[in-house]
Order: structure tokens, then sequence, then C-alpha cells
């Protein structure tokens, strides 16, 4: 059975949603697209909760959202018990947020990364497990 992924976006991240969705990059996963479909404004916390309450129903099941800064769909996502949405724009920092912290959506900021680079951050927090150890304890807290 292939992993699940939920992805989800507003307004100003449908075009890198559907982007990714072409990618190679997620081809090995269950894509599950919670919308939406057009570039007409809504609200990130409509498409943000329910891909949290997705993840929080189907175990080692994982997200992406995104939105314009990433911000909003991340604050969202993390109102969730058991969701830990960390926000990347770099390669390094979203390998480090699963790896570390695994987190289990990735946010990512639609107006200032290019779509390349959104395929390498998204490959970054794919191909890295989390370390657990110390990290563990960590998580736990939170």
């Amino acid at each position: 059975m292939k992993q699940k992924i939920y992805l989800a976006s507003d307004h100003a991240g449908v075009e890198l949603k559907s982007f990714l969705i072409a990618q190679d990059v997620l081809s090995p996963y269950e894509l599950i697209d919670l919308g939406p479909t057009s570039e007409d404004s809504v609200d990130y916390p409509d498409f943000a909760h329910p891909l949290a309450e997705s993840i929080t129903n189907n175990e080692g099941s994982l997200g992406i959202l995104i939105c314009g800064s990433g911000n909003g769909v991340c604050m969202t996502a993390n109102k969730h018990k058991g969701i830990r949405a960390g926000l990347a724009w770099t390669e390094e920092i979203a390998s480090l947020t699963r790896q570390h912290n695994n987190a289990n959506v990735l946010c990512l900021p639609a107006r200032f990364i290019t779509q390349e680079k959104a395929v390498d951050i998204v490959k970054a927090y794919l191909n890295i497990e989390f370390e657990g150890g110390r990290h563990q304890r960590r998580v736990d807290k939170i």
C-alpha cells in the first residue's frame, strides 16, 4: 500500500500545488488533493483544517500545505493535536523539520520560492526519516 500524502493550499498556492502533483517526486505516493482547484480567493483555514484532520485520521500519512507565506497554513495545521507542521524555504530546513521534529506536514511559501526550489524542498523532506533518540524526547514535550 502506498503512503498517503494529502495536499492543500489557498489561492496563492494552487499553481505550485498543481506543479508539485505533476512531478516525479510525488509519484511513489497516493496523492489526495484537498483543493482548491482555482485561483479564486479562498480562506486558507478552510483547506488546512481538513488536511490536518485527514492526517490525524490516517496514521502514517503526510501532508503538504501551501499558501503565500506558508505561515497561515502552518499556524492553522498546528492547532490540531498530533500535527507537527513545519515551514520550509530551503532543503536543509525541510530535512531538519522531519529529521529532528518528526513533522508530518510540510508547509511551503509559494510567493517566496520557485517551483524548482519547491521540488528540491519536497525531495529533502520525503527522503529523510525521523532520527528519534534525543529528538523523540523533545517531540514528546510538544
